[in-house]
């Protein structure tokens, strides 16, 4: 009798000791496809850390991040243009906005016998995405490139389809360097495009303009790199044409990170200095500050203090710059507005 006793005892505590083990706790949330290759990455390794946490995430863009979280049917969302005023207002609750990493936007093109990187002046691109720029021989495109053999071939112009940050920043960068784009097409996530055709997120513009002769669009760059697009150096404001490499993008963020203000929703693009790739920017991800979900609002936490510190190694493999040391301490110090 005293084997079988120990036996159903003993089955008994396995019982108890298995209700006991955490349930998988999955996390929804949707936003930029910007940041979409490192936060794979992220999620992925911070789960190998963490194997009761599973987060999962839709690259859906940057207006649709939005709008899923304002009507919170995801818990956290992810964008690379600040949200508007009113979109704040427009949320149940606070929103706090927390950098990740950054990145750079670069001007896409295939052109048939043009193997050059090509040199592109902030005008230059305005005026090619407001469709006043239409042959590739055009002397707009052309002076910047002396000796280039430029095709005299329309231009295909390639822009998003959907709300995205990767537009915003664009925009915000031909907003500031062209008065004629500011005031015809303006800065926001979603515009009216004059000129052009649409593809849905940084995968979508990638694919047409690889598969459109004579056709330039705008990617995150490892979209380009990953794609094996050519992309063009863009010239600064201090007049250099800079390539897009992890270094150009840290040396513009080294200059807003001084003058980071308190909700983190900053911009730079066309940022001052040697050396600095204008068409620079954050990444944020977004989270209510009194969430309803207290525990996954603690796993959350934890998943951005990790991605602050040992995440960011994973930055330059992927063709992200990490961000600078003063902006994770401001990070961490505003990750206590979130109630817990």
């Amino acid at each position: 009798m005293r084997p079988t006793r120990f036996l159903v005892a003993a089955a008994a505590a396995l019982l108890v000791a298995g209700s006991g083990r955490a349930q998988t706790v999955q996390i929804d949330g949707a936003g930029a496809t910007f940041p979409y290759p490192i936060y794979s990455k992220w999620f992925s390794e911070y789960n190998k850390l963490h194997p009761d946490a599973q987060i999962n995430y839709q690259s859906i863009g940057s207006g649709g991040g939005i709008r899923q979280l304002t009507n919170q049917t995801v818990f956290f969302g992810a964008t690379d243009g600040p949200m508007t005023a009113e979109q704040m207002q427009a949320a149940p609750g606070r929103i706090l906005h927390l950098p990740t990493v950054l990145g750079g936007v670069v001007p896409i093109y295939n052109i048939p016998g043009v193997d050059a990187e090509l040199k592109f002046t902030g005008k230059a691109l305005a005026d090619i995405f407001l469709g006043k720029v239409t042959k590739w021989n055009d002397p707009a495109i052309a002076g910047s490139n002396p000796g280039v053999q430029l095709p005299a071939s329309d231009i295909t112009v390639t822009h998003r389809s959907d709300g995205s940050g990767t537009t915003y920043i664009f925009v915000d960068f031909l907003s500031k360097v062209s008065p004629d784009f500011k005031k015809t097409v303006g800065v926001a996530t979603s515009v009216n495009w004059p000129a052009g055709i649409g593809g849905k997120g940084n995968e979508g513009v990638a694919g047409l303009v690889k598969q459109s002769p004579g056709s330039i669009g705008y990617v995150e760059l490892i979209y380009a790199l990953q794609n094996k697009i050519a992309y063009g150096s863009v010239q600064n404001m201090s007049g250099e044409f800079v390539r897009a490499s992890v270094d150009a993008v840290t040396t513009a963020a080294a200059v807003a990170a001084k003058q980071m203000p308190p909700d983190f929703r900053v911009s730079i693009t066309n940022a001052p200095g040697p050396g600095v790739y204008p068409i620079s920017s954050f990444t944020w991800l977004l989270f209510y500050e009194n969430p309803k979900d207290k525990k996954k609002a603690k796993i959350m936490v934890d998943f951005v203090r990790w991605a602050l510190g040992d995440g960011q190694k994973y930055c330059k493999d992927l063709g992200y710059a990490p961000l600078p040391e003063g902006v994770v301490a401001l990070e961490t110090e505003a990750l206590k507005r979130i109630k817990l």
